[in-house]
């Protein structure tokens, strides 16, 4: 579990006390969720990142049997040291992801991406929140079949206590500086060409 104290929420993010969730992103719902190609693409981003900035990266996929796989875009990119787990329960906080973060001591603060805003984004978010992480929604990167459930999600979130940031803005806060070793590579995946965004809210 993370430990809070007393020091100001400012949202700031580092390399070494940081994880990328991806919640959901899966076959079934290629063709029911608004903006799903951002979704993808912004997903693919941050885990391409990831894996440059060596945050570790966890997945979920819901009841995969009636919904399928990882969509294929982001499995090509996963690397061997990804935990990929299957549930039922909405939350990602099923007991294998709360281990797998529990054997990551020093994270504190999780990024999410993922599906859908107002169902498993929501309640994996309150589920972290009460754990006393630190949670970022990447609002390019999360979305639902409805825009107004969405908008009310990202609304709620932030109400909670969650940050809202952009797939963008984490990366470059992450490395800092030019001087990062993964400025070269993470500037590249800032300047491929992007599908429809999402709206920011």
């Amino acid at each position: 579990m993370a430990t809070t104290n007393d020091t100001p929420r400012t949202g700031k993010i580092s390399p070494s006390d940081t994880a990328l969730l991806v919640c959901d992103v899966q076959e079934r719902f290629r063709q029911l969720i608004y903006g799903f190609p951002a979704v993808v693409d912004t997903s693919r981003r941050m885990i391409r990142a990831a894996n440059a900035l060596e945050l570790p990266v966890l997945v979920t996929e819901q009841y995969p049997k009636a919904l399928g796989n990882t969509v294929d875009e982001l499995k090509e990119v996963l690397d061997g040291k990804a935990v990929v787990v299957a549930k039922t329960k909405f939350s990602m906080c099923t007991d294998e992801i709360n281990a797998e973060l529990s054997k990551l001591g020093q994270v504190k603060k999780v990024l999410v991406v993922g599906l859908e805003t107002h169902v498993c984004v929501l309640q994996t978010t309150l589920d972290l929140l009460e754990r006393g992480y630190e949670v970022h929604i990447l609002v390019d990167g999360v979305s639902s079949q409805r825009l107004g459930d969405r908008s009310v999600a990202l609304q709620r979130l932030a109400q909670s206590g969650a940050f809202l940031a952009t797939s963008e803005m984490v990366m470059f806060q992450i490395m800092v500086s030019t001087a990062h070793p993964a400025f070269k590579t993470i500037s590249g995946l800032c300047k491929e060409s992007r599908p429809e965004p999402l709206p920011p809210s």
